[in-house]
């Protein structure tokens, strides 16, 4: 079963990501498969499954119902974001709807027991991924010039791949750590370049009676991608440096009865240390997560949560639509940054509300559905002289689904 776990998350981490949009809290997910997800991402304290363990809290891998066994987890989440946009300039007004088409983030994970107290995991999933396709929809800053900087493409996509070590210290309290490679992929609209990251993530559970204590820390991690973009110069291609921020996650979960789970998470993101997201002007966001299991004797089993995470894009209303500004020390037309941070990378949704159902088939194999709702969420801005606008406004929604193997 290791083997072809492997083999599967190898295939996967190298093949080239999918078309993606925007995900959730900022430009990362809250939750990697149906169960996760369907609370709200809420677990850190109690996940459900062998990939939310290792997504959530490496240390979980030794305390959860997948133990002591062996699992087997693939899951995937079909997105389906709509963003509009509008550009003001002077008098006219610009609007179009981003045609960027639903995409798939797969996930599959395993974990398995090396000695009594020590269990391994493994798993690959995607975590980041927003952009928009404006291309050939009329959005423009100078309507004298069809196809200027308004003709807009972006496309951010960030996989992980996460071996996973998990020691039991006692019976009810464990800690563990993950190893992080991430591939990235970024496209501003002059092609696509590709790179890889490293990072870490370390977590603690403990277990008192029916309530459970989790915490995990993940370190920054860097992706530098190679002569992506001129920004507007017209002269050689730049670097850019995208990192996905230092995250930690604290979370209580509570067991009322044998069939109720209720569990909630508080997240710190540390965006504007983040590069490329600090110099976007992003900045820090705290999470919350709380959500609700019921599972019956037979085996079904209903979900219900909630996320929060206040927008991490700052407004710069009566910006200097004539100055420059920086973006990792190179120069850049402020028009041009505004635009591009509100228009070509709106992550912005805030309010999001999840359903999910899982079924026991046998003591082998369960399946688990989930749904996620965002409400609506708009961000705009003018420059100073009020000749230039920019607004977006996004709203998403996703489909879950979770499979899962049991082995003795």
């Amino acid at each position: 079963m290791l083997k072809i776990a492997v083999i599967v998350a190898l295939m996967l981490l190298f093949s080239e990501p999918p078309p993606c949009a925007h995900a959730t809290n900022g430009d990362t997910l809250f939750g990697v498969a149906a169960a996760s997800r369907a609370m709200g991402g809420a677990g850190v304290a109690a996940p459900q499954d062998a990939i939310s363990a290792i997504f959530a809290n490496p240390a979980a891998v030794c305390m959860g119902p997948y133990c002591p066994g062996s699992e087997f987890v693939f899951a995937a989440t079909v997105y389906s974001p709509t963003v509009k946009a509008r550009v003001g300039v002077g008098p006219d007004v610009y609007a179009a709807k981003s045609d960027m088409k639903p995409f798939i983030i797969p996930a599959v994970g395993m974990i398995t027991p090396v000695s009594e107290k020590v269990r391994f995991g493994i798993g690959m999933f995607g975590i980041t991924g927003m952009g928009v396709d404006y291309r050939n929809q009329g959005i423009d800053l100078n309507p004298s010039s069809p196809g200027s900087e308004g003709d807009i493409y972006t496309q951010l996509q960030i996989l992980k791949f996460a071996p996973n070590l998990a020691y039991l210290i006692t019976p009810d309290f464990s800690v563990g750590a993950s190893l992080h490679l991430l591939y990235g992929s970024l496209d501003l609209g002059q092609g696509a370049a590709h790179s890889y990251g490293f990072g870490a993530q370390l977590g603690a559970l403990y277990r008192i009676g029916s309530v459970s204590l989790g915490g995990s820390y993940t370190t920054a991690e860097k992706i530098t991608h190679g002569k992506v973009s001129d920004f507007g110069s017209g002269a050689q291609r730049r670097d850019l440096a995208m990192e996905s921020p230092q995250t930690a996650v604290l979370g209580a979960a509570w067991r009322p009865t044998q069939r109720v789970l209720v569990a909630t998470d508080i997240k710190w993101l540390n965006w504007k240390e983040a590069a490329g997201y600090k110099d976007f002007d992003w900045d820090d966001q705290w999470v919350y997560a709380v959500g609700v299991q019921y599972k019956d004797p037979d085996g079904l089993c209903l979900r219900g949560g909630y996320n929060y995470g206040k927008s991490p894009v700052k407004i710069h209303d009566n910006f200097d639509a004539s100055g420059m500004t920086t973006i990792q020390g190179e120069p850049v037309p402020t028009l041009l940054y505004e635009y591009l941070r509100v228009i070509g990378f709106p992550a912005v949704a805030e309010h999001h509300f999840t359903l999910g159902v899982g079924y026991w088939f046998s003591d082998r194999f369960e399946a688990h559905l989930g749904g996620m709702y965002a409400l609506s969420k708009k961000i705009s801005e003018r420059d100073a002289s009020g000749t230039f606008g920019f607004s977006s406004e996004v709203q998403e929604t996703s489909y879950d689904i979770g499979l899962i193997w049991h082995f003795i």
